[in-house]
């Protein structure tokens, strides 16, 4: 029971979206009627600017970071708990109750989840962005490539349960950028 309860209130934590929030304090705009629509740090940053860019990522990697490593310390956590939880932080980002459903497209969480439960996975991930960076030049494909070395890296190190856990949160995330712009 204890489990269902921090897996809710992850997706809870997780409806608390940095670039709304961000948006309406600083400039008293819904970041979802801006730029590309999305309720994410890069739609912040091009919207209201860098700070507000910051500010959005800093929001929502603490607000995946802190049920996770709570999970952890309180209720010493197994893997498939802590997947779970990530995973509930991701789809409270993207489908927040309070923002109608509208929310970012989980980039940061992904990664912020990847730093607390594997971060080993990160070093991986920031090797493969930069060879795409170089041979594409493009940011967003080389670094939704890049976002594929974690359940990788995971499956390589037999985190199985893990690797499975975040693949299902990376093909959530890449259908949500096949959806909006590219560049």
């Amino acid at each position: 029971m204890v489990e269902f309860i921090l897996i809710f209130l992850s997706y809870l934590l997780g409806c608390l979206n940095g670039a709304y929030y961000v948006g309406k304090l600083t400039a008293d705009q819904d970041i979802r009627e801006l730029g590309s629509t999305n309720a994410g740090a890069r739609n912040a940053g091009r919207a209201f600017g860098r700070s507000a860019f910051i500010y959005t990522v800093i929001i929502d990697a603490l607000k995946t970071i802190i049920p996770l490593l709570t999970a952890v310390y309180l209720a010493a956590a197994s893997d498939f708990l802590l997947g779970f939880i990530a995973l509930a932080v991701l789809l409270g980002h993207i489908w927040p109750v309070q923002l109608q459903f509208r929310g970012g497209k989980g980039v940061v969480v992904y990664l912020a989840a990847a730093l607390a439960i594997a971060p080993f996975t990160l070093f991986a991930a920031g090797i493969i962005l930069l060879i795409g960076l170089i041979i594409k030049r493009n940011f967003t494909i080389a670094g939704l490539i890049a976002l594929a070395a974690i359940p990788i890296t995971l499956l390589i190190a037999s985190e199985y349960m893990l690797a499975g856990i975040f693949l299902m949160m990376l093909i959530i995330v890449i259908i949500l950028h096949r959806k909006g712009d590219m560049r």
